[in-house]
C-alpha cells in the first residue's frame, strides 16, 4: 500500500520522468510504474507529507508542509470526490478522475504549479479518460 496526498494523484497523471532530484525521480518512477502495471494496488489518502515527500531533496525550501500545499491537496480530493483517510485501489482513483475531471481543470486546480506549463498533466488526464491508464515511462 502507498500513502499519497491529494495533489500527488494529479502529479502522477502528468509524470514523465522528471523531478527535483535523482532520488526523487527514482522513487516517483517506481511508484508510477507500480500503479500503471498493478492498478489494484491500494492507496491511502493522507493529510500531509507522503511517500513522495520523503524523497524531496534537502536542497532548498521544503514545501511539503506549506499551508498552500495542504489547500491544494484538499482541492484535488474535493474535485475527484475523495476524502483524506480513504484507502482504495488505484483503479478506483482513476474511475473517480474519469467521473469528475476534464483536462482543462488543470488550469484552475494547478494554477500555482511550476510543472503545469509543460502540458503533461492535461495529456495524462486524457489518457485516464480514454481508459488507457498512466502513461508508460521508459
Amino acid at each position: 500500500m502507498y500513502r499519497l496526498r491529494g495533489h500527488h494523484i494529479f502529479c502522477l497523471l502528468g509524470y514523465r520522468g522528471m523531478g527535483y532530484s535523482k532520488k526523487y525521480v527514482e522513487n516517483m518512477t517506481r511508484l508510477h510504474h507500480t500503479l500503471r502495471k498493478h492498478p489494484e494496488t491500494l492507496v491511502q489518502l493522507v493529510n500531509g507529507p507522503d511517500q513522495l515527500c520523503e524523497n524531496y531533496p534537502n536542497s532548498g525550501e521544503y514545501h511539503c508542509q506549506d499551508d498552500h500545499i495542504y489547500q491544494m491537496d484538499a482541492s484535488f480530493l474535493e474535485k475527484i470526490g475523495l476524502k483524506i483517510g480513504q484507502t482504495l485501489k488505484w483503479a478506483d482513483i482513476e474511475s473517480h478522475i474519469q467521473n469528475h475531471v476534464i483536462p482543462s481543470d488543470i488550469q484552475s486546480v494547478c494554477k500555482t504549479c511550476s510543472w503545469r506549463s509543460y502540458g503533461f498533466c492535461e495529456d495524462g488526464i486524457q489518457l485516464i479518460l480514454d481508459g488507457k491508464g498512466l502513461k508508460e515511462i521508459k
